[in-house]
């Protein structure tokens, strides 16, 4: 069985890889507590005589809008933490799978749709980290991009599905931008997708995204219909107004895949039933 060292396992998306491919591979979990990734030394001490195959790196600085305050720490975390476990696992000839975001992306109408080759242009600060870690390893490692990722409930970190229910159940009004785009990403599909690059890996960039790209104002309208929560607290704001709050998103975040012909992502829709279902 292959053994895969993961940093964030505790995570929103490494927590739920873990629960659905537990059976396929053994993890190793590399908690902060364990392993500092912005600490160089503590990092190699660790790594040197780990028994792995491959290291799955999850571990990043996530929050966009605070990204745009927190330079230095998110810089730290996403650039120089990459680049420290990248050279251990190089120096030890270890597969490595760095995952990276549809940020890295400018989000303008006219380069859409984002495919593999695109060119990335991060325009806020957390996608430009993300992309400089891509720097660090491309060519030398496996890049998997992802988008907008949602799950069943978490409640270390809900995601932006279960930040949108929550806000509805409780009554509570929330205005949406009408004029963009995101991909909304079952996580589960995340991790059975990765389970097949995983088994067939190459040193090369992959989309792992949803199959659906909408506007968060109507993916807002489908999380209240299929929660059974009112439509009427939804408003509308534009993309300019929205992002005078929250800085960093691209406008137009559709991101698709040309290279992913080994597993189907589900639409929005779908995602959102399989997780209803789960939760039943």
């Amino acid at each position: 069985m292959l053994k895969i060292a993961i940093t964030g396992a505790t995570g929103l998306v490494g927590s739920k890889i873990i629960e659905l491919l537990n059976k396929d591979f053994e993890f190793v979990l590399l908690s902060q507590k364990l392993m500092n990734i912005t600490n160089p030394k503590q990092v190699f001490e660790t790594l040197k005589n780990l028994n792995f195959d491959f290291l799955l790196h999850l571990a990043a600085y996530t929050n966009v809008a605070k990204a745009e305050e927190e330079k230095e720490l998110a810089y730290k975390i996403n650039v120089e933490g990459t680049k420290n476990v990248f050279e251990v696992c190089s120096f030890k000839k270890k597969k490595f799978i760095y995952i990276s975001t549809d940020f890295v992306f400018d989000g303008k109408k006219e380069n859409t749709p984002f495919f593999e080759n695109s060119k990335p242009n991060p325009t806020g600060f957390y996608g430009l980290t993300k992309y400089k870690g891509e720097q660090i390893v491309k060519n030398q490692a496996m890049i998997v991009r992802i988008s907008y990722p949602y799950r069943d409930f978490f409640p270390k970190k809900p995601d932006f599905v279960h930040k949108i229910k929550n806000l509805l159940s409780q009554n509570k009004p929330l205005k949406m931008i009408k004029n963009g785009l995101i991909t909304p990403t079952l996580i589960d599909d995340i991790a059975f997708g990765l389970k097949y690059l995983i088994k067939n890996y190459t040193n090369e960039i992959f989309h792992l995204v949803g199959s659906v790209s909408l506007s968060p104002l109507m993916a807002a309208k489908i999380i209240a219909k299929k929660f059974k929560l009112p439509l009427s607290l939804i408003g509308e704001t534009t993309y300019a107004e929205y992002i005078k709050e929250k800085p960093g998103i691209p406008q137009y975040s559709d991101i698709r895949s040309n290279k992913n012909n080994f597993f189907r992502m589900s639409d929005f829709e779908t995602g959102l039933e399989k997780i209803i279902r789960t939760q039943k």
